[in-house]
């Protein structure tokens, strides 16, 4: 059994941040903020694995809580891996975008794949990123903020 899973997540550059994506720092004069460390990427990823399975969303996983303060986005990948496996599931494949005006992100994709693949221990292939701007249109294009989208699929 194959089952699918989307995810969308969005956080506001701000300064004085780590731009993280993914698992690995972007040096950037802004990054996102957030409860936890910001990283749009791997969130995206969590909300489609827990969506592909019927677990709800990252909010009822890592609520915004003492305990998750300026946690690392990777320990939630982990833990979200970990729930994801008692249910019987492994990772099929991962399809993502980040949306961001700047830094320009090409130069760090195969990073941010191998990061991604390392923490749910997957093979890279099934990793697949890419990062489009939006042209200097909405949120993203005018740096305000930058986004990312990710499809999941479990097998069982």
């Amino acid at each position: 059994m194959i089952r699918f899973g989307i995810g969308y997540d969005v956080h506001k550059l701000a300064p004085n941040r780590k731009l993280i994506l993914g698992g690995v720092e972007i040096k950037h004069t802004l990054g996102l903020e957030a409860h936890s460390d910001g990283d749009v990427l791997i969130h995206a990823i969590i909300d489609a694995m827990l969506g592909a399975a019927a677990l709800g969303d990252i909010g009822q996983h890592f609520p915004m809580t003492p305990e998750f303060k300026d946690v690392s986005s990777v320990k939630l990948l982990e833990k979200t891996c970990a729930l994801i496996a008692e249910k019987g599931y492994t990772v099929g494949n991962i399809d993502s975008i980040i949306v961001a005006q700047k830094p320009k992100l090409m130069p760090h994709i195969v990073e941010i794949r191998e990061s991604l693949a390392k923490i749910m221990c997957v093979d890279i292939e099934s990793v697949s990123v890419k990062a489009k701007t939006e042209e200097g249109l909405g949120f993203t294009g005018t740096e305000q903020g930058i986004a990312a989208y990710a499809v999941v699929g479990l097998e069982k």
